[in-house]
């Protein structure tokens, strides 16, 4: 049973990734022209159709709606909005793959806050990999161009709290379904999006900047031929969101993470396809230093795991 639990949820976190992908190209693809508070008010809309129609057909039906954990599910909202905007700011200035790679930092994250709010002791060669990601980190950030890239900042906040989210959907996932998780994300994000967009949506603090250009442009109505694109952020999300979640509802997270770097060559294919961009001879050894870091940390936590199991 347990070993069945384990690759539905390795399953789920593979084909969630590789859906999530295409929400971001659309959220790309659409940066040049809208306000992002907008593309995610249309995006969780048809996100939350999608969910609902999957609640109404199921068996548990609308009972799924209800929790006892409404103080826990704003935290976990409050922080993949943040995650969310910070990294769709950073993807509107940085090539596609760029911006998948600075957020593949969320294994080094991850085994940061086990040492920082777990207490638990971390050996060299985890510190090691540790210490290789952040050097990845660093050649992403490209100082030597002789500032730091803003945009790369945002991308490695946003990791931390996706990091953060995860965990918090692991802890909750012991009371609340995947669907349950989902339906509030999507809440949160119509809620926070509508108030945004009433703040800011007629482009009184639009900017020039190429990063917050993205975030204080002013609503427009969408042409015809852009709906296809929101439709498309709008599934991917909502089908491979409630992928993602339910792979870390019902696994550990140390076994789901690396099955999430398929997303690394999706980003260099979409980025090649759609964008015409390559990454370049820098970005390659940042992309190697973070992916190949995070791989292996995650194989240490499940080595040590075996181990620490096999003694018992």
């Amino acid at each position: 049973m347990a070993r069945s639990q384990a690759l539905t949820g390795i399953l789920f976190a593979a084909g969630g990734t590789m859906i999530f992908s295409i929400n971001d190209v659309a959220i790309k693809f659409l940066s040049g022209g809208y306000a992002l508070h907008q593309v995610i008010l249309i995006r969780a809309f048809v996100a939350m159709a999608f969910i609902l129609t999957v609640i109404h057909l199921s068996e548990r039906g609308w009972s799924q709606v209800g929790t006892s954990r409404p103080g826990t599910h704003l935290l976990r909202v409050a922080i993949i909005m943040v995650s969310n905007v910070t990294f769709f700011l950073g993807l509107a200035a940085l090539p596609l793959a760029d911006a998948v790679a600075v957020a593949f930092i969320s294994p080094i994250v991850i085994t940061l806050m086990s040492i920082v709010f777990l207490r638990e002791k971390v050996g060299p060669r985890r510190w090691a990999a540790v210490v290789v990601g952040m050097v990845g980190v660093v050649v992403m950030l490209r100082p030597g161009a002789g500032v730091i890239q803003p945009a790369a900042l945002l991308v490695l906040v946003s990791a931390v709290l996706y990091a953060s989210g995860n965990l918090l959907a692991r802890h909750m996932g012991g009371t609340e379904s995947a669907m349950t998780l989902s339906f509030y994300v999507q809440a949160g994000f119509i809620v926070v999006s509508l108030c945004m967009g009433l703040w800011a949506g007629d482009g009184h603090m639009a900017t020039d900047d190429p990063i917050w250009a993205f975030l204080f442009r002013p609503w427009i109505w969408p042409p015809l031929a852009d709906w296809p694109v929101f439709l498309a952020t709008g599934l991917s999300v909502g089908i491979g969101g409630l992928m993602v979640t339910q792979a870390y509802r019902t696994a550990e997270a140390g076994l789901i993470v690396p099955f999430e770097y398929v997303g690394m060559p999706l980003a260099i294919f979409w980025g090649v396809v759609i964008f015409g961009t390559f990454p370049d001879a820098t970005a390659w050894v940042g992309i190697a230093l973070i992916c190949g870091s995070g791989l292996y940390v995650l194989w240490r936590e499940t080595v040590v795991r075996q181990r620490t199991q096999d003694a018992a």
